[in-house]
This record gives structure tokens, sequence and C-alpha cells, in this order.
């Protein structure tokens, strides 16, 4: 349990970080850190590696919200800035309390539904798919959005960055559709064979 909301914290601050850092690793980092899809596939890891669904429902909460509320107390800390730019009107914790406490409880609640598809999906077979492709979806649906909507003013390394994220998500659904029937197949043949033998 305390890895797990380590990994919340580890994963607030190298996000927030990155952002502060100069360089197109750091920018790329960034970029994924900063996109919803990403939060919610750490919240639904949480939960397919938890045995009980109530573990996975409360940790994942707990981890997501521990690092939401990391991400956005770095950020409003700023201890680091891209070089050529100044720190003077960063924000202080004081006048981002709201936001880091609206957050941070949006991500509680958040992270208990997702934590327990997370642990749906360990169910085998065609019934546990649709939980399995909930985090390709997002990543899809999310990445799409960003690119009609911020293309244009993005610049290109989120623009490449969304792509390849995109390009990656559907490659992962068909990969888990894929898998999902090859076993059932697989599966239906042995049966078949073990039937005949008889």
């Amino acid at each position: 349990m305390p890895a797990i909301l380590l990994a919340g914290l580890a994963m607030g601050a190298v996000g927030a970080l990155a952002a502060k850092l100069d360089g197109p690793i750091f920018h790329v980092v960034s970029i994924v850190f900063s996109g919803g899809w990403s939060w919610a596939c750490f919240a639904f890891l949480v939960g397919y590696f938890r045995q009980s669904k109530v573990a996975a429902v409360l940790l994942a909460s707990s981890a997501l919200a521990v690092g939401v509320v990391v991400y956005y107390l770095s950020k409003a800390l700023s201890p680091v800035a891209p070089i050529g730019m100044d720190v003077a009107g960063e924000s202080s914790v004081g006048d981002a309390a709201p936001g880091i406490l609206f957050w941070g409880i949006a991500a509680f609640l958040f992270g208990a539904p997702v934590g327990l598809f997370g642990n749906l999906a360990r169910i085998p077979g065609i019934a546990g798919l649709s939980f399995r492709l909930l985090i390709p979806l997002i990543a899809f649906y999310e990445t799409s959005v960003r690119l009609d909507v911020e293309e244009a003013t993005a610049g290109p390394v989120p623009a490449a960055t969304w792509s390849a994220i995109r390009v990656l998500a559907a490659l992962a659904a068909v990969a888990l559709v894929g898998h999902t029937l090859w076993r059932w197949r697989t599966r239906r043949d042995s049966l078949k064979v073990g039937a005949e033998s008889h």
C-alpha cells in the first residue's frame, strides 16, 4: 500500500517538474502527464493489480488523489523554471489551494470507478474486454479532441506527441481485441478436441 501511494506521489512530482525543465524529452513527459488519460491509466493499473475490488477502489482513489495534489502543489511551488523564463508572477500555494482541493477531491472520486474497472479488466475473455479497452479508448478520444481543437496553436511537439499517443492507443485496442479473440478461439478449439477424444 505505501508503495502505491509513493507511486502516486512520484507521478505527480515528475509530471509537474517536467513542465518546468527545458528540453524536448521533458516537454513530451509534461504533455503526457498533463493528459487525463495518463492519470486514468494510473488508477486503472492500481485497480488491475489488486486482488480485492475494495482494495482496488480505495487504493486507486487514494493514490490518484495523492498524485494530483502533489502535481498541482509542485506546480504552485514552481521550484524550477525553464531556461530564460522568469518565475516572477507564479501563483503561490495559497492562491492555488482551492484548485488543489478541487482537483484532489475530483481525483479521489474519479479514481474509485476507474480502479474498479481496472480490477474488472482481470476477468478473462470477452467479458473483461470492454474494461480492458477503457484506457486506449480514453487516450484515443482525448488526443483526437486535442488535435482537433489545439493542434494549430500548440506547436509541433504537442501535436506529434498527441498523434503518437493516438496511434499507440489504436494499436493497443486492436492488440487487446486480437489477443482476446485468439484466446477465446484457442480455448474453444481445445474444448472441441477434448470432447472429440471422449
